[in-house]
């Protein structure tokens, strides 16, 4: 376009001048978040290490930690006090923080020292909650977030899979300790020697717990079995695992002989719901004696009609001369590698939510996040936990706007 003889690309109205605009950005919040002693069946994990506790600190936050909570996964409170966190003596002053990071579900007794509207961030454990239990969160207005539910862009739940790659490789190293003759084992070496053949290990489900213990086994020198009820799951671990190594449908008959032969047997089975119970009391009379059962989804119902649930302390139960595992949260066997492994997770998380300017505009942006979210200032958004506990639902994508 031709101005007085010069030639330029804009027009007249596109040279006039312009108001500046500058950019909004969202204001940075201040987290304060409190960190309570675990109490809930010797859970021995943290959210937090000190090393993700000065991080965010060193970011204006502030961290108020339970005086204890770190010994179960070898942090003291000076550690915390070094790193800037505030060691509280007062239970209830942790739990009145807007904040609450916490791994195991909050008890009856610690929904009542929560302040009204508090966010709260734990796991749920859905097979072990009550009606009540809901209605009592529901009724102090608590948002609550559940570990298990976060989705990441993928749509893939990545503490699931965090705590499952933990539990599937802490499953073999048990079952190495627990093949022992002083734990009443019937004394075999998990990978053997030259002239001797190493342990049979069976492992119920090809999902991540089925693919890092069998990484495992296969590590230390163990022939692996693996059972699952999916052709493409079985296909997916053989090339991650890289491996040929047996694989099986969830045949009955098939099951029983592998069952007579091994000497150690995983559950690892995952579902929504209830995990269904495919080895039955007369598989199990018919393995061998000493053999290890190590039912992993136990937390869930279990896949062993003899499975029980056991403690750290008393962790383990012999029926028909079977050795059996049953502690619901075996992760907590290596606190500290846990712990590290949630601060990994959860501090970019955190630091995210305070840049987006709170929890609350993180939730109406991140999709993975927000799936996470079962109740919503009191209201349940779960569908799956409405329709279990035969709950009020509410669509949160309707609630945010």
């Amino acid at each position: 376009m031709e101005h007085s003889g010069v030639y330029t690309p804009f027009s007249r109205q596109e040279l006039m001048p312009k108001e500046e605009r500058l950019e909004v950005q969202l204001k940075e919040g201040k987290l304060t978040i409190g960190i309570p002693k675990e109490t809930h069946l010797q859970e021995r994990r943290l959210c937090l290490s000190p090393d993700a506790v000065q991080v965010l600190v060193a970011n204006g936050h502030e961290i108020t930690i339970e005086t204890g909570a770190g010994e179960g996964a070898n942090y003291t409170d000076q550690e915390y006090a070094e790193a800037g966190a505030q060691i509280s003596y007062d239970t209830k002053e942790v739990f009145s923080k807007p904040i609450v990071l916490k791994v195991s579900p909050v008890t009856s007794d610690e929904i009542d020292l929560l302040t009204p509207g508090t966010f709260l961030v734990s796991t749920v454990q859905l097979n072990m909650q009550t009606r009540s239990y809901f209605e009592k969160l529901s009724a102090k207005k608590i948002t609550a977030l559940g570990f298990e539910f976060i989705k990441d862009e993928h749509g893939y739940l990545p503490v699931v899979r965090l705590l499952s790659e933990i539990a599937g490789t802490t499953s073999v190293l048990l079952a190495g300790e627990l093949m022992s003759n002083t734990n009443g084992g019937n004394g075999v070496l998990m990978g053997g020697i030259a002239g001797v053949r190493p342990a049979e290990i069976v492992i119920l489900g090809g999902g991540t717990v089925g693919e890092y213990a069998s990484k495992a086994a296969l590590g230390l020198g163990a022939n692996v079995r693996v059972f699952d009820n999916s052709l493409s799951r079985l296909r997916r671990l053989q090339t991650d695992l890289g491996v040929r190594i047996s694989t099986s449908m969830l045949d009955p008959k098939e099951l029983g002989k592998a069952l007579k032969r091994c000497d150690v047997a995983i559950g690892a089975l995952r579902v929504d719901a209830r995990t269904p119970c495919v080895v039955t009391e007369k598989m199990v009379q018919n393995m061998k004696e000493g053999a290890v059962i190590i039912d992993l989804s136990i937390d869930n119902g279990g896949c062993f009609e003899t499975s029980e649930i056991t403690t750290h302390s008393n962790p383990i139960v012999t029926k028909h001369g079977v050795i059996h595992y049953g502690v619901t949260n075996i992760t907590s066997r290596v606190s500290r590698t846990t712990t590290k492994a949630l601060s990994n997770f959860f501090l970019p998380y955190l630091l995210s939510v305070a840049k987006e300017g709170g929890f609350e505009h993180v939730i109406k942006c991140d999709r993975g996040l927000r799936s996470g979210i079962y109740l919503f200032h009191g209201r349940m958004t779960k569908k799956k936990i409405s329709d279990w506990f035969d709950l009020p639902f509410h669509d949160i994508n309707l609630l945010i706007v």
